[in-house]
């Protein structure tokens, strides 16, 4: 199989090095990720100027370094730099991608693009804590899940109307209790602006708290799954439409009065005054 690899923390992430060694002698891989941290890009793509390449002579498999998003680099990577591959994995994300997370996610987004472009697609995360810097953190969990989903369960990942979001506990792989299909949890982010004036400017920086994680206890949520000791995986649509409901029925067109008769009865209102 032809797997594109991606990921949003820059190709030199140790995500990407234990994806590739899990995943490269059964499949021709190929990496395309940005030169450096581009997390919380969600879908970004670059319009207003060149993106670079750097093919990196040092990769055991092929590998491009990439000024642009993780967007860009899915784009690039399937229709410009390789044959169209036959799945997307961008990851492994270091940090959880979560609930809200998938709204902000560079990683999440690679999946996104790939899907858009019609590719079956897998976006992967270890959930570990950011906060213990010096923990260790269990990449090859992760890849091995990752290795067992394509392995056993690839014809579920191919249905490109939508993609998949993985996430492991930062667990050695037998502490890890198995794998739950789950549904977005909710969660609110805890952050502030925080100001700093000079020279006649004021630079606000974003400093980011503790997550109040409101499905932590939920069971079928991917928060509530992976605080639990399960990898979490949420399939996600690309049609985010919702249903119409019944407070939104009556904007329906056929119920709204013709343009042309509601300008004539103002006319006629008018003259009559």
């Amino acid at each position: 199989m032809r797997i594109l690899i991606t990921n949003d923390d820059g190709i030199d992430s140790p995500g990407i090095r234990a994806l590739t060694d899990s995943l490269g002698d059964e499949h021709a891989t190929v990496v395309v990720a940005p030169f450096d941290n581009r997390s919380g890009v969600s879908h970004a793509i670059t319009a207003d100027e060149a993106i670079t390449l750097e093919c990196r002579e040092d990769s055991p498999v092929l590998a491009y370094a990439c000024s642009g998003t993780p967007a860009d680099c899915v784009f690039l990577g399937s229709t410009e730099l390789c044959p169209r591959p036959d799945l997307v994995i961008s990851g492994i994300n270091h940090g959880p991608n979560l609930a809200d997370d998938v709204y902000y996610s560079g990683t999440v987004a690679g999946a996104v693009e790939a899907s858009l472009l019609g590719i079956p697609a897998l976006a992967v995360s270890l959930a570990c804590n950011h906060s213990d810097q010096l923990g260790r953190r269990y990449w090859e969990s992760a890849a091995e899940i990752v290795r067992r989903c394509v392995a056993a369960a690839f014809e579920g990942l191919s249905d490109t109307t939508r993609y998949c979001n993985l996430n492991v506990p930062n667990l050695p792989l037998e502490q890890i209790q198995g794998v739950a299909v789950t549904r977005l949890g909710r969660k609110r982010i805890c952050g502030r602006m925080v100001g700093e004036e000079g020279g006649g400017t004021t630079r606000y920086y974003r400093a980011w708290e503790s997550p109040f994680e409101t499905d932590r206890e939920t069971i079928g949520t991917d928060i509530g799954a992976v605080h639990a000791g399960y990898a979490s995986l949420t399939p996600l649509l690309l049609d985010r439409t919702a249903p119409v409901t019944p407070s939104l029925d009556w904007l329906r067109l056929g119920r709204l009065r013709p343009v042309n008769s509601a300008i004539g009865a103002s006319r006629r209102i008018k003259r009559s005054n």
